[in-house]
């Protein structure tokens, strides 16, 4: 009779561990809520700044197409701990957007949706460098995207990835004209808008912000390792804020510009500590099994997560290891 009552305290406690790890699974929505813009801070349902991390999948293309699936996100989430995830839909390359709408979108709900089971937050990225020259296409494509995911607090749209050359001048009209549009189906969720030169040049966005909407972010990029991404782009991020943006790192690698060369640990990590500072959200670039730095699988990692730590490059073990620590 002991053992039986034993067995059923055992089976009970193991019931509960299993609960709650589920709990742990979607804690970041439900414990954040719905995300604002306040002054120069992302703010939660709470009015309190959350610093969310995560992980950026590769363009839902080449190499990192393989990863779009529900089964990898909900890896992601559990294993990794990662509560927000950024879906790079490619654009303009083959098979991209322009070429396959319909192949992207199946891409994107599939990863979206599961992330919104999950219970994290969800970039949906137009994954361009020249947006202002597809700007109806990505009209068409946000309108679709704005009407399905509506006041859905999980859901963040990211406009333009990551303006090349463009002058402010262009990349903010062209951020006005999808923000009117966005705001007409969506009148609450983040809209995250690009700056110049790959998302670096946030201080010059800051001297003329995008005015009279709502809930509006402003995304920054880094390589951690690179030269050229140093004490001087991280003082263009503290002048942005200073004047006011609210900034979200929707992009960083471990390595250089190019997504390989160095992976300078002392740099990375002097780069955490700066985004730990400033409670800066995140998504780690990138998930893919590509040969290069800033890949987080080896080549030939399963497609549907259950990754070993063997099957994780330098990179990878390290993203885990910190998102873990911090997301726990």
């Amino acid at each position: 009779m002991k053992k039986s009552f034993f067995m059923v305290l055992i089976f009970l406690a193991g019931s509960v561990l299993q609960i709650s790890r589920a709990q742990n699974t979607v804690s970041a929505v439900k414990n954040h809520g719905a995300l604002h813009v306040s002054g120069n801070k992302i703010l939660d349902q709470h009015g309190k700044q959350p610093q969310l991390k995560g992980i950026s999948l590769s363009w839902s293309i080449w190499e990192g197409k393989k990863y779009y699936n529900p089964d990898v996100i909900s890896w992601l989430v559990s294993d990794f701990k990662a509560n927000i995830i950024r879906v790079s839909m490619a654009v303009e390359p083959d098979d991209g957007y322009l070429r396959n709408p319909d192949g992207q979108k199946k891409l994107v709900y599939s990863v979206v949706d599961q992330a919104i089971k999950d219970g994290v937050y969800v970039l949906i990225d137009w994954h361009d460098h020249n947006a202002e020259r597809n700007l109806e296409q990505s009209m068409v494509f946000f309108t679709e995207m704005a009407k399905k995911y509506s006041g859905v607090p999980n859901v963040i749209y990211e406009i333009w990835n990551e303006p090349a050359t463009q002058s402010w001048a262009v990349i903010k009209a062209y951020s006005n004209e999808l923000i009117k549009l966005i705001r007409k189906y969506d009148p609450v969720n983040l809209i995250v808008v690009g700056s110049p030169r790959w998302d670096q040049d946030v201080d010059v966005a800051a001297a003329d912000p995008i005015a009279g909407f709502n809930n509006i972010a402003y995304s920054f990029h880094f390589y951690a390792s690179d030269n050229n991404h140093q004490e001087g782009l991280r003082l263009k991020g503290e002048a942005a804020m200073q004047k006011g943006l609210a900034l979200i790192v929707t992009e960083w690698g471990v390595g250089e510009s190019n997504g390989n060369g160095e992976f300078n640990h002392e740099r990375t990590a002097r780069w955490i500590d700066w985004m730990e500072k400033h409670q800066l959200s995140w998504a780690n670039w990138n998930l893919t099994d590509r040969k290069e730095t800033t890949a987080l699988l080896q080549p030939g990692a399963p497609v549907n997560g259950g990754w070993t730590e063997g099957q994780l490059t330098e990179a990878g073990i390290y993203i885990r290891k910190e998102l873990i620590r911090s997301n726990k």
